[in-house]
């Protein structure tokens, strides 16, 4: 289980508060495990190259780029409605103006680079979602010429949404292979989306095979062998993790029945740039600790396994919700990053997470939508 001494989260927020010493937790060993936060030995602390204030914190946001996709059309409009949101915070409506004429822009003299990456039986559908854009790009500049903060607001979230479509719909089969020594694993091959019913109610997640098909596919299994139901939320810390998934009992994680054994799942990381997922092994113990994987700990309700310090390879059905603490994850100084599988973000119910604490319970965990893609073994 993730347990935190007093002690040792005191010292963390006394070292967090001055910016000296966030330069030198660069060296402080910090493991979040099923065990311990250990700040006296092992590997050593992960710095994102990012500059302050570039991390990307909204979860939907993080989804779309971590779809496997190689098209500069849409990731260009995408990341103009993107920069409008930050842009609106500070008032800026003349860089907002600019991201609207970048994608006028895109749209009137690339929109045919945009379905050149659809397969022809989904042209039917992906066509008229280019004229929404079309069209929700008038109500965008409209509400930009009025400076009206919440309709800007509400236009581009629902463009954005229209993007994912389109970028879900050039996704082609599944981008690699699967380590063969874990084909006995269920793996995920694609995405699904996982409503937990809580007591204090529903928490929406989407998981994402794509970038972690091992770890995403055993939760799903676990989601669909009823193993979650009735469990209660082990762990609770303020505002750094809420941690589940320990069943009754004195196991710490998933049985098979097929096997007896407990079923063991490998630290699984796909780094921005790499085709496939590293297994086995930290990013920091990989020499890769200026790396960034495509799943990070950057948006509130980051969903990742749990495991033991000592060994990488521990996890098994124990996962939990990053609560995106700024101190512990501060955008170019995630100290998470390449150390535990990220497999999936809240997309809804933020604030009942916010809620729950050790001692409430998962009455349900049921997948919604992909459980096609469970590949079992």
């Amino acid at each position: 289980m993730l347990l935190w001494s007093k002690k040792i989260k005191n010292l963390l927020r006394t070292w967090l508060t001055t910016s000296v010493v966030l330069l030198l937790m660069v060296s402080l060993s910090l493991g979040l495990s099923s065990a311990w936060w250990d700040l006296s030995g092992g590997d050593s602390g992960r710095t994102s190259r990012l500059a302050q204030g570039d991390a990307i914190t909204d979860a939907k946001a993080l989804l779309r780029y971590a779809l496997p996709i190689d098209n500069d059309t849409i990731r260009d409009i995408q990341q103009n409605l993107e920069d409008i949101s930050y842009q609106l915070r500070g008032k800026r409506w003349g860089p907002i103006s600019s991201d609207l004429r970048r994608i006028s822009m895109a749209l009137d003299t690339r929109a045919s680079d945009i379905l050149a990456s659809i397969p022809e039986d989904r042209q039917a559908q992906a066509k008229p979602l280019v004229e929404q854009l079309r069209q929700g790009l008038g109500d965008l500049e409209t509400a930009v010429e009025a400076k009206d903060r919440p309709a800007t607001q509400e236009v581009r979230d629902r463009l954005l949404a229209t993007v994912g479509q389109l970028e879900q719909m050039m996704v082609t089969g599944f981008p690699f292979e699967v380590p063969e020594e874990y084909a006995n694993l269920p793996q995920l091959k694609g995405r699904a989306t996982v409503e937990i019913e809580t007591d204090r109610g529903p928490v929406t997640v989407v998981v994402d095979g794509y970038s972690a098909p091992v770890t995403a596919g055993n939760f799903i299994d676990l989601v669909q062998r009823g193993f979650y139901d009735g469990l209660e939320f082990i762990r609770s810390e303020g505002n750094y993790v809420l941690q589940t998934g320990d069943p009754p009992g004195p196991d710490e994680g998933f049985i098979d029945p097929k096997t007896g054994e407990y079923r063991n799942i490998p630290l699984e990381i796909l780094v921005r740039g790499d085709e496939k997922p590293t297994y086995g092994i930290t990013l920091e113990q990989a020499g890769r600790y200026q790396e960034d994987p495509v799943l990070p700990f950057s948006a509130y309700g980051a969903v990742a396994m749990a495991r033991p310090e000592i060994d990488p390879d521990g996890g098994s059905s124990q996962f939990f919700f990053l609560l995106f603490d700024r101190e512990l994850t501060p955008p170019g100084f995630n100290l998470l990053d390449g150390r535990y599988s990220v497999f999936g973000y809240v997309v809804e119910g933020e604030d009942i997470l916010e809620e729950l604490k050790q001692g409430n319970k998962i009455i349900s965990a049921k997948a919604i939508e992909g459980s096609e893609n469970l590949v079992e073994p």
